[in-house]
């Protein structure tokens, strides 16, 4: 297995995600955080956030893990994580996971990086992002915000897959 699967998502205080397919927290910087990191690369993500996005994302090969089936040519679908497990390793560049929270818990073991935005805020919610040992990777604060709310955006590496 490579060395190439990515996750990236924005965290309350508590790992809260969203609440009714919305994430809880929203701001420009990290939207455009969030583009400039995934555009030109291929995106994991699930039936529920694609049906969250308005659009297609731009310059974004999209995955989709699903039951479903999805009706547009510009959409991989995949019904199985081996499926697309197999289908990731025969890419030779990041790819990133971008959500929902079971998509994110199903890919948390297979991570090498984790691109976190931790929000100092709780946040009412339904969807949470899984729980992981901290002591597995390296941790490197690129991003501090001091305006409220206040967070902080680390890239956390795997130290040994």
């Amino acid at each position: 297995m490579k060395n190439n699967i990515s996750i990236i998502a924005s965290i309350g205080k508590n790992n809260e995600l969203g609440l009714n397919n919305k994430l809880v927290f929203y701001s420009k910087e990290d939207m455009k955080y969030f583009k400039n990191t995934t555009i030109n690369h291929n995106i994991v993500l699930g039936r529920k956030t694609l049906e969250s996005i308005p659009k297609l994302l731009y310059k974004r090969t999209h995955l989709v893990l699903t039951t479903s089936i999805i009706n547009n040519p510009n959409i991989i679908t995949f019904n199985n994580i081996n499926t697309l497990l197999k289908y990731i390793n025969t890419i030779d560049e990041e790819v990133f996971v971008i959500g929902g929270a079971s998509i994110y818990k199903q890919f948390i073991d297979y991570a090498y990086k984790l691109y976190l935005t931790e929000v100092n805020q709780e946040y009412e919610a339904n969807a949470y992002f899984p729980n992981f040992n901290k002591d597995d990777y390296y941790k490197q604060l690129i991003f501090e915000n001091n305006d409220k709310p206040k967070y902080k955006r680390y890239i956390y590496t795997r130290k040994e897959m």
